[in-house]
């Protein structure tokens, strides 16, 4: 049989992959699959529902049918499984914010040669600049997403013999709210930057659990830690931070920890060869747009750190698979 011929299909798919997330977040911010899930099912109808010119909406759904994203069968159309379960507004797990997360960024990228060619990096870029509307908006966009996690790591971690959560760069404090939610004893500090603080403060107070979960100012890679708790968490801020701000951190956490303690980290890694997955590796070249030492952290990077601080038993878990890993290890008595 002879051999297949070489094309660039695969290449001008990548290069023009811009087209699949303007598509996607077109199509949230003008609601299709709400529409679609409400009745909405021909390109009449469709059009008739988001209020634009029938070719218009026969483009748009044409390429979220080619994504996958809807389902099409004689003219009508219908959401795929995971888009009906996190793309229909109000729905309580609607996660159309974090879809439209990256999307201020998007000039930025278009400017990633320049970037990459900058050797004048920071280690925080620019967050510090960060205002309490510029962080209600941020975490607005993740609380829904965090919140799910959150949940999600009361479910992987027995918290009963727990007291004290600290959780590092904690944003809105949903990983805190989560297990203050589900076990009554449990106290936390959400540790982060005043403006983040003041807004966590705002989503405690919200989800009713303001008597055992406060909010702290103050920066992780700079200011000392509380020292009361026996678990630290530090969740989806790891690309943020190159190796040595990472292994500073998490050697701070370890001396913070009461003896017996624990601490997980919960981030976007790599495997172990460096070779992916994808997602990891976006979200680590995604810090040269800000023009941060932040990379893509891999499984072993992050034992090591562990290691080097002197935690035991240190462990690898797949939190979200092909996404977040949890590494956790424990402080010895």
């Amino acid at each position: 049989m002879a051999e297949k011929r070489l094309d660039s299909v695969r290449l001008q798919n990548i290069a023009q992959a811009y087209g699949q997330s303007a598509a996607l977040m077109s199509a949230v911010e003008l609601g299709l699959f709400t529409k679609v899930s409400q009745g909405a099912e021909t390109i009449d109808q469709i059009a008739s529902a988001l209020d634009i010119h029938p070719t218009n909406a026969e483009r748009l759904v044409t390429m979220c049918a080619a994504m996958d994203l809807l389902a099409v069968e004689n003219g009508r159309y219908r959401n795929a499984p995971d888009v009906e379960r996190f793309l229909v507004e109000g729905s309580p797990r609607y996660a159309g914010a974090w879809m439209l997360f990256t999307k201020p960024g998007w000039g930025e990228w278009g400017r990633l040669t320049d970037h990459l060619r900058n050797k004048d990096l920071s280690v925080m870029g620019d967050i510090t600049d960060y205002t309490v509307d510029d962080a209600r908006r941020y975490h607005k966009a993740t609380f829904s997403i965090g919140l799910g996690a959150g949940r999600r790591f009361v479910r992987q971690v027995d918290l009963s013999k727990r007291n004290k959560i600290l959780d590092l760069g904690g944003g809105s404090g949903a990983y805190c709210i989560a297990a203050a939610t589900a076990h009554p004893h449990i106290r936390a500090t959400v540790f982060d930057l005043p403006p983040v603080a003041t807004v966590a403060s705002e989503f405690i107070a919200e989800n009713g659990v303001s008597d055992r979960v406060a909010a702290q100012a103050g920066d992780f890679t700079a200011d000392p830690f509380p020292t009361d708790a026996d678990v630290v968490i530090m969740a989806s801020n790891l690309p943020m931070y190159g190796r040595d701000m990472i292994q500073t951190v998490i050697g701070k956490a370890y001396e913070a920890l009461l003896p017996g303690g624990e601490m997980h980290l919960i981030g976007e890694t790599l495997n172990d060869d460096r070779a992916g997955p994808i997602g990891p590796a976006y979200w680590g070249l995604g810090q040269a747009t800000q023009d941060t030492l932040g990379l893509a952290h891999s499984e072993a990077d992050c034992v090591g750190y562990f290691t080097n601080a002197g935690f035991q038993n240190v462990q690898v878990h797949a939190f979200v698979e092909g996404s977040l890993s949890r590494v956790c290890g424990f402080k010895p008595v």
